[in-house]
């Protein structure tokens, strides 16, 4: 795998984790596809990790299993873990498909362990929506 698809991978998940996206990471037209909430532009992922982010503790992590590179495609197999607001632990399963332009995240899909999903994080995401007025009068998916 080419290093820098490596690099940009393993730096992604560590922003993700902090509810971050910076702008050197992905394309300024990045789209992200996942298995619970449908497609969303960057701007709209970027609100979703924030608000992920909001419902840890400072203890989100993701690890990375394995990465696999052809062209401009990487796959991802990662395991989340951490530490819930309430004091509880979280942990999941999940694998990244990206597709890289001019060594940024030109898109994402993510696929992942919709059980866990539902018991874990939509109800403190859908608190953290309405405590925020809702996003747009949607509620968070139930999967």
């Amino acid at each position: 795998m080419q290093t820098g698809n490596r690099q940009l991978v393993e730096a992604f998940f560590k922003a993700i984790a902090r509810g971050d996206l910076p702008d050197h990471l992905a394309t300024p037209d990045m789209t992200f596809w996942s298995v619970n909430s449908g497609e969303s532009d960057r701007e709209q992922f970027h609100g979703g990790v924030e608000m992920l982010a909001s419902i840890f503790d400072s203890t989100l992590i993701y690890l990375v299993s394995s990465l696999t590179s052809e062209d401009d495609r990487v796959v991802a197999e990662v395991r989340s873990q951490g530490t819930l607001g309430i004091g509880e632990a979280f942990h999941n399963t999940h694998v990244f498909l990206f597709r890289i332009r001019s060594g940024c995240i030109a898109a994402a899909r993510e696929y992942m362990n919709q059980f866990v999903l539902r018991q874990k994080i939509v109800p403190p995401m859908q608190a953290a929506m309405d405590a925020q007025g809702g996003r747009g009068g949607r509620e968070y998916p139930e999967a």
